[in-house]
């Protein structure tokens, strides 16, 4: 473990990468399809040996800044893996487009889960390399949030500690010092991998026993612990599952709210229980009162409509509005089967806008879910209250101590620039969409769907489903790199790309 940790992040992530790619072999194996277990087990040995190669050519690789060599391998991994996740998907789709195929791993890595293919058309296997790639995606940003960007105030951490991103707690020679892989990656790795991957399997076995078949129940417990939202054939409504299914996916969508949830990561995540972690409150009062009024909203009409007595329907309605909403604040996406009762019971549609005001907002902080992070909107919630307090009373002195001054102010400051360029991006994203011939609604749906990685926004954000498939080449290549973009967010680019005297 130590030889490899000393390799670039690089080569070990692609040797991982390779040895991922067996277990659709072997899982076409079990299943008597031969051919796609050949491909992958073909583009698994390719993958390994270019990992071996790669290893004894890097293996005196020291960096001069371990710090921006870990961030600029975090760009890397999200610009070159992909690439190499093609191969084993264009050796079980050979009839596919490069372009596709990128998009769909890109997609699947960024734990987007839009995807260009009808779900008829890839077999069980196929839909398996797409939730382990998601998954895999899912263990990465993870790794990455506590790893890479945490030390260097990034990620949503530069809320809570006030300081500048892209610096570490006492400048950057201290962030190099302690950020070496040997040490930082492995350590990490090792204390959130068993998890991870308790966790998943889990909620597997749940599943298993709501009714879902083998190979459905482990491709929705990858897609809900990654937050990538894929399904295989049958899709979560079709899955056999039902509501006990869709229950159990919901419990688990806490790991996708609060860092606070997942056991094991370090001590500073066991500070404060539960009940008192600020994103977890924000996220049940946005989801509840989202509940509640769309609910409200299809109450009135159906009682106009006269059919405001029928109780079942009423019940399907509200838990499937409650699922929803949970699913896309923490940008996994998963639909719930009785979404559409509440539509047919009452006559009339549910608005695709709240849908990306969610998803806008995201879930918590150092976890698989995309958006603005609900760290940084409580923190300018917070902001906001006290700057009212200070108008009915200019003199008084705010409560919570140092910590909460340090997040009402140098933390709203921060998630207010975060916002900005979050904000800013969406406008250059549907730009460049318009520029490409994508009409405005469906641009603006997809430029959210991209950079808050949340693909199922397509089908329904907009007033019509848009389908990934019908895009041309050039949107679809402009949306895996605003995935990309998404993933990795804005500040952590500008640390990159900006000398240490700009990113002040």
């Amino acid at each position: 473990m130590s030889r490899l940790a000393e390799l670039p992040l690089l080569v070990v992530l692609l040797g991982i990468t390779g040895c991922l790619a067996l277990l659709p072999a072997l899982h076409g194996v079990a299943t008597d399809q031969n051919e796609l277990a050949r491909a992958f087990f073909y583009a698994a040995l390719i993958l390994l040996i270019l990992t071996v190669m790669l290893g004894i050519a890097t293996a005196a690789f020291t960096p001069r800044d371990a710090a921006r060599s870990h961030l600029a391998s975090l760009v890397g991994a999200y610009l070159l893996l992909p690439v190499a996740m093609v191969l084993p998907l264009r050796e079980a789709l050979p009839d596919t487009s490069l372009i596709n195929a990128w998009f769909e791993m890109t997609s699947s890595f960024t734990t987007t889960g839009a995807t260009v293919y009808p779900a008829d058309r890839l077999s069980d296997t196929v839909h398996l390399w797409r939730a382990i790639v998601g998954w895999y995606g899912g263990f990465f940003v993870l790794l990455a949030a506590y790893a890479i960007l945490a030390p260097l105030n990034l990620g949503g951490s530069e809320v809570a500690s006030g300081r500048v991103p892209g610096r570490g707690a006492h400048g950057t020679a201290q962030v190099t010092r302690t950020a070496e892989p040997s040490e930082r990656l492995t350590r990490y790795a090792l204390r959130l991998f068993p998890v991870f991957t308790a966790l998943t399997l889990l909620l597997w076995l749940g599943l298993l026993l709501a009714g879902e078949p083998a190979t459905t129940a482990l491709i929705h417990a990858m897609g809900t612990l990654s937050t990538s939202g894929i399904s295989g054939q049958s899709g979560l409504a079709g899955s056999g599952a039902g509501i006990p299914g869709e229950m159990l996916i919901f419990l688990f969508f806490i790991f996708a709210i609060t860092r606070r949830a997942l056991p094991g990561p370090g001590p500073a995540a066991q500070r404060r229980g539960l009940p008192g972690d600020p994103e977890l409150r924000l996220a049940a009062l946005i989801v509840l009162s989202v509940t509640v009024i769309l609910f409200l909203r299809h109450w009135f009409v159906a009682e106009a409509a006269g059919l405001a007595e029928d109780a079942p329907r009423a019940l399907a309605s509200l838990w499937g509005i409650l699922f929803t909403a949970a699913s896309f604040l923490t940008t996994t996406g998963y639909v719930s089967a009785e979404w559409q009762s509440a539509a047919q019971w009452s006559g009339i549609g549910t608005p695709g806008l709240i849908l990306l005001a969610l998803a806008i907002i995201g879930g918590g902080t150092a976890t698989t879910a995309g958006g603005v992070k609900l760290l940084r909107v409580y923190a300018l919630l917070r902001h906001g209250e006290r700057e009212l307090e200070r108008i009915i009373h200019p003199n008084s002195i705010g409560r919570g101590g140092g910590d909460a001054r340090r997040l009402r102010e140098e933390g709203a400051q921060l998630a207010w620039v975060f916002f900005m360029l979050f904000a800013f991006t969406i406008a250059v994203m549907t730009a460049v969409l318009a520029l490409l011939g994508v009409a405005f609604e469906p641009a603006l749906v997809l430029a959210i769907a991209a950079l808050t990685t949340t693909g199922q926004l397509a089908d329904f954000g907009a007033s019509l489903p848009i389908a990934y498939g019908d895009l041309t080449p050039s949107v679809k290549l402009a949306l895996g790199l605003a995935m990309i973009v998404g993933r990795l967010e804005t500040l952590a680019l500008l640390a990159l790309i900006l000398p240490a005297r700009g990113r002040r």
